[in-house]
């Protein structure tokens, strides 16, 4: 039986334009892929490993003819909009206390602060979970494992009672080779409202 929930945030709550992001970017610094050391950067960032003011300062450094500015956008370019009707479900998940809620997402200080600056209920909805698990803010990531084991240890839970949502396969994988329900969402035809019919027989 389920008795808690864990949701991811991007293109599960809030939508995001990852493709156009990563074309925007490429465009930006003039490459066809992303090199490995901005990958790594990257990574480093969302586990809270480098602070803004060095990944910022990685960056520049590597792009010197580029400001702040107009990195902080590209990094934020990411981000679209949070409908509201979605606010509403979480908003009714957490009054009815059916399930244990819990958020857990890969994400950085650049885009909370983005998020928090241009959606006025984000308070609201973060007041919604029993527990809310940013990267950067654990220094751990989806899809290795030990962030499931960190969140099921945490809150004393048992792995077959929880239910994982995320639109990443690689990231609901992990969390089923530990013996965790997952959905793994399509945002492109599927929407985390329609949780309790898509997963009716798991309630």
């Amino acid at each position: 039986m389920i008795s808690t929930l864990i949701f991811d945030f991007g293109d599960v709550f809030i939508n995001l334009n990852k493709q156009g992001a990563m074309n925007n970017a490429l465009k930006l610094f003039n490459l066809s892929a992303f090199e490995e050391d901005m990958r790594q950067a990257n990574m480093q960032y969302e586990i809270g490993a480098i602070s803004t003011s060095q990944f910022l300062s990685f960056y520049k450094t590597k792009f010197p003819a580029l400001s702040d500015a107009q990195i902080i956008h590209a990094w934020n370019f990411i981000i679209k909009d949070f409908p509201n009707y979605r606010l509403n479900f979480a908003k009714k998940l957490s009054k009815d206390q059916n399930f244990k809620l819990i958020l857990l997402s890969n994400t950085n200080a650049m885009h909370i602060d983005y998020i928090k600056d241009n959606v006025s209920f984000y308070e609201d909805f973060k007041s919604c979970f029993d527990a809310f698990y940013l990267s950067h803010k654990i220094n751990l990531r989806k899809p290795n494992s030990d962030i499931y084991q960190f969140v099921l240890e945490t809150n004393h839970l048992k792995s077959d009672e929880c239910l994982f949502i995320d639109d990443t396969k690689e990231n609901t994988d992990t969390a089923k080779s530990l013996g965790i329900h997952t959905w793994n969402i399509d945002e492109t035809k599927e929407d985390v409202v329609d949780l309790f019919r898509i997963k009716k027989h798991l309630f």
